[in-house]
């Protein structure tokens, strides 16, 4: 079902993922369930071995997507380029950050909060999901768009790349926080910290941008040390295994720091690619290519269909959909980015229909939303209601920036104009060219 749907939407010029999610949608109880209740149930059954594996799928399915994804974070810019997308970055994420965050803040606890959510931790997921962007979504719509290698490209690339690093960091912070105290809880913290929340959230913090700011500053330096010892066996055997078994390790590392195991795939991947990118000789760089490409085609062929199957599956529209709440809040959430994101490209200089494509296709949430549902949801953060609301936020978000920027694509791979004059100094290379 998540292939069929998937060739389905790509046929129709539409991202993949999302249907994969709807071939989920389509097996669970949003659909089959309403016609053959028990069909559901015994196919996805609540508990025991089948309930344990599709769980133990799932979690691989979310592990590999993010190693991919943080394999994708990195991208160069610069003059003009890097003036609009610090710019957009900014405003994208801390206004409506701050917008989601506040309106819980000044409401109280929620009502679509979980068993394990408290009015700090609701706040900060629907400030998350206010703000949030996905680049495998964004990055996939403009390569299937040729408009990957250009400016406007660049300045998407980016202005997500700051987005999700600084967004996955305050996620761990949450899933740090939810995890603190509980019975479910592994780490440092569990063994030796503090019940008080303002200790909780300074520890899982600060733990969080160390944990960031060494593996980036040293871990592809060590990645590509390790690769290349005489004694590494297993890279010399299989990178492929090399590159998973690094991976796991950083997983354990995060796990053992009490930090979530979603961002330790996040910055193995980040680790992994930049490490690649360093390599010392063609034959290296030969076999990370080869090793990537076969990471990606199994993930892509099992791993990833599955999780994104799962999350469709999980989803009960007919009994956790409220049709008015999504569309305050998909208005909410896209209006603020929107108007930020665009404010912020205008003031730097951009046209009109630059800082409009540049809003539109920052609205994505794709994976990353999928990603921030599924997680909080099984932390006990958000209910089934906001849940179903996320996942249904980032399929409408993604098909809207994918049947945008299809019309503005032939525009946007034009030369851009200048909309504010500025010094000669300015303008980049890239613009020269």
């Amino acid at each position: 079902m998540a292939h069929g749907c998937g060739f389905l939407f790509a046929a129709l010029r539409q991202p993949p993922v999302i249907g994969e999610i709807v071939g989920g949608i389509l097996l669970g109880p949003s659909f089959l369930g309403l016609f053959a209740p028990g069909a559901v149930a015994a196919l996805f059954p609540s508990s025991g071995p089948v309930a344990h594996g599709l769980d133990a799928l799932y979690q691989l399915g979310q592990l590999l997507l993010l190693f991919l994804a943080g394999a994708e974070l990195r991208v160069g810019a610069g003059g003009r380029e890097r003036r609009t997308g610090a710019a957009a970055a900014a405003a994208g994420l801390l206004l409506p950050f701050a917008a989601g965050a506040g309106i819980v803040l000044l409401t109280g606890k929620a009502r679509f909060a979980g068993p394990a959510g408290t009015t700090v931790t609701t706040a900060l997921v629907v400030g998350l999901a206010t703000a949030v962007a996905a680049i495998p979504v964004i990055s996939r719509i403009m390569m299937d768009l040729g408009i990957m290698d250009t400016v406007f490209g660049r300045v998407v690339l980016m202005v997500a790349v700051i987005e999700d690093i600084i967004l996955y960091v305050v996620l761990a912070v949450v899933l740090g926080l939810a995890q603190a105290g509980s019975e479910q809880s592994v780490g440092l913290w569990q063994e030796f910290g503090s019940s008080s929340i303002a200790l909780s959230a300074l520890y899982f913090a600060v733990v969080s941008l160390l944990f960031v700011w060494i593996a980036l500053a040293r871990g592809p330096r060590w990645f590509g040390w390790l690769a290349e010892r005489p004694g590494n066996v297993v890279a010399r055997r299989s990178p492929v295994a090399f590159r998973l078994v690094f991976l796991l390790a950083m997983v354990l590392l995060c796990l053992g720091l009490g930090v979530n195991a979603v961002f330790g795939a996040l910055v193995a991947g980040i680790c992994a690619a930049r490490g690649d990118e360093q390599a010392g000789s063609l034959q290296a760089e030969g076999r990370a290519l080869h090793a990537w490409e076969a990471i990606r085609q199994f993930s892509q062929s099992f791993f990833v269909p599955v999780f994104f199957a799962l999350v469709g599956v999980r989803l009960d529209l007919a009994r956790e959909f409220d049709v008015w709440f999504f569309c305050w809040f998909l208005l909410l959430a896209c209006g603020v980015k929107t108007l930020s994101v665009w404010g912020a490209a205008r003031l730097a200089g951009e046209t009109s229909a630059f800082a409009g494509s540049l809003a539109l296709a920052l609205n994505a949430r794709g994976t990353l939303g999928v990603i921030l549902a599924g997680v909080t949801h099984q932390a006990g953060l958000i209910d089934g209601e906001f849940f179903a609301v996320l996942v249904l936020l980032s399929v409408v978000t993604s098909q809207v920036a994918g049947f945008w920027l299809a019309r503005r694509a032939p525009a946007l791979r034009a030369p851009r104009p200048l909309a504010i004059h500025h010094d000669a100094s300015d303008i980049s290379s890239a613009e020269v060219s």
